[in-house]
């Protein structure tokens, strides 16, 4: 009798801890394979010379200037063009093999794109450009096409005049806020991309910290990461309306997006002989598909397959442990657990400045105190996102309407803000599952043997052929994680609208209309864009 009259146990917040779940048993099943041997590195030396070069940065640097200008200019220009060529793919993304296409173009890293189209123009302007243009478009596309979708679309309906002019008239207006806030968002990224771009040869300001942290010049690494951070917190002014429109044309003034090397015809069928695996650039024979196959199985059984499980593994516990100490940071910034007004702009500074340091730099320091291993890596990742998803967190808590009553302290983090915020959590950390596995190609660079080792070796050795194989690799990697967090997205988005249509005793309740109140007891909306606008990268 008792249980016909209870409803059963299947509630909105089951998809919640069924994802939350699946992330924890995934770290769990790394740990096996998680290299955390620490070597005997005793670095209070080198540690000694850290503190002291944070104490009294050096500002006197030669190309100071000219380093922050290129970093500028490669942002700027390649945000603007990657912006225009993903506003016009996002009007016919789902067109057939356009949202594949999408899919693939952003799943390669954009070190990868620097490091292909380096062998076609040389160290450029245009080179720079080219690699985060790529794969931000691509990115712009998907967001941008998510946007318009969501954009209300009954005010258009109102205005006479064929599709284009609704669109002008209407749709474009009303999307256009989103659309600019997530420009905005794109060019944050971008100036911590162009940095990481130094690495690769790229005369930014990366190129200048890989230079000092070689020579242990910590003097000199603290005061361009002060530059950086400065620069990332003044971009509310200089990233707006005049402002950032004439930055860009002092840009393409002063560094216009040209080609290193001239362009010869002969020049694409060498690339193209070279990214040909060995066996295949001869003649065929009847022993080429065994050559093949030896060719192959080393590179499968030393490289790739090594890579992937590294990769893997690095990635899931570095996603762990960004999600634990998030899920501690966010009520630094959270109006609802930190009153202060000063106490949370203290707290604000914090964040920016854990996410504004370089995954590689925090790696750097990791591989100082720890040695090499994948701990450095896991530290790296997990710091950084943590500090994204917790600003993420708290910025979205504040959004949301407390009683007057509410309690304060531990009990609103434990009884109000968490349980509220808890799916749109899970949302921000699956956005950014997807995006660190793609970070781990940035520390393969210090030798943390993902499979961005790999293929900064096979450049090294100028095995292009085995490059772009790991490459490839690579991104079929992130394309299923990248399928993975949206199903298990929409696996939970899907089950809170099904509940949200029900009323207590499971019932079905009458969808709401424009101006009516829904059926979910004024719970806040799914921003799915404001989703991507803050958490992809």
């Amino acid at each position: 009798m008792l249980a016909t009259t209870l409803p059963p146990f299947d509630t909105s917040a089951r998809p919640q801890w069924q994802s939350a779940l699946v992330i924890l048993l995934a770290a769990l099943v790394c740990l096996p394979w998680f290299d955390v041997e620490l070597a005997n590195t005793q670095p209070w030396s080198e540690t000694k010379r850290l503190l002291a070069g944070l104490v009294r940065p050096q500002f006197a640097i030669d190309g100071l200037f000219t380093a922050i200008g290129y970093t500028l200019a490669v942002a700027l220009q390649a945000v603007t063009a990657a912006a225009l060529f993903g506003f016009l793919l996002a009007n016919i993304y789902n067109w057939p093999g356009v949202t594949a296409l999408m899919t693939v173009l952003r799943s390669v890293h954009e070190i990868f794109w620097a490091l292909l189209i380096l062998q076609v123009l040389g160290l450029s302007q245009l080179t720079g450009v080219l690699a985060l243009a790529i794969p931000y478009a691509a990115t712009f596309a998907r967001v941008f096409a998510e946007i318009l979708q969501e954009t209300p679309s009954y005010p258009s309906r109102q205005i006479p005049g064929g599709n284009l002019s609704r669109f002008i008239f209407s749709t474009l207006p009303l999307a256009w806020p989103r659309l600019s806030t997530y420009f905005r968002y794109r060019l944050e990224c971008a100036l911590r991309a162009s940095v990481v771009l130094g690495f690769v040869g790229l005369p930014t300001l990366g190129y200048l910290l890989e230079g000092y942290l070689k020579q242990g010049s910590y003097r000199e690494v603290t005061a361009l990461l002060m530059l950086f951070i400065g620069l990332v917190l003044v971009q509310r002014w200089w990233a707006r309306g005049p402002v950032a429109w004439g930055l860009l044309l002092v840009s393409l003034w002063w560094l216009p997006p040209l080609a290193g090397v001239a362009w010869q015809p002969s020049l694409f069928g060498q690339l193209l002989k070279d990214f040909t695996p060995a066996p295949l650039r001869g003649e065929w024979s009847s022993d080429t598909l065994a050559q093949l196959w030896h060719w192959f199985v080393p590179l499968w059984s030393e490289q790739m397959l090594p890579g992937i499980a590294n990769t893997l593994v690095l990635g899931q516990l570095a996603l762990l442990l960004a999600g634990a100490l998030a899920l501690m940071w966010f009520p630094l910034v959270s109006p609802g657990c930190v009153p202060s007004l000063w106490t949370r702009r203290l707290g604000h500074g914090f964040l920016v400045v854990m996410r504004s340091l370089p995954e590689i730099l925090l790696a750097f320091f990791g591989l100082i105190f720890f040695g090499p291993s994948l701990l450095p890596g896991v530290l790296a990742l997990g710091l950084h996102n943590a500090a994204i998803l917790a600003h993420l967190v708290g910025t979205y808590s504040g959004e949301l309407n407390l009683r007057a009553d509410a309690p304060t302290g531990w009990n609103c983090y434990f009884y109000e803000l968490l349980p509220r915020l808890y799916g749109q959590f899970l949302s921000f950390t699956l956005y950014r599952w997807e995006t660190i596995l793609r970070e781990t190609a940035i520390l393969g660079m210090l030798g943390i043997p993902t499979l961005g080792f790999f293929i900064d070796s096979a450049f090294e050795d100028f095995r292009l052929d085995r490059a772009v194989l790991l490459i490839a690799a690579s991104a079929v990697l992130n394309i299923v994680a990248e399928r993975l967090a949206h199903w298990l997205r929409h696996r939970k988005t899907d089950k809170a609208s099904q509940h949200r249509g029900r009323n207590p005793e499971g019932q079905p309740v009458a969808e709401s209309g424009p101006g009516q109140v829904g059926g979910h007891g004024g719970s806040l909306p799914d921003l799915k864009w404001d989703d991507l606008r803050r958490a992809s990268r």
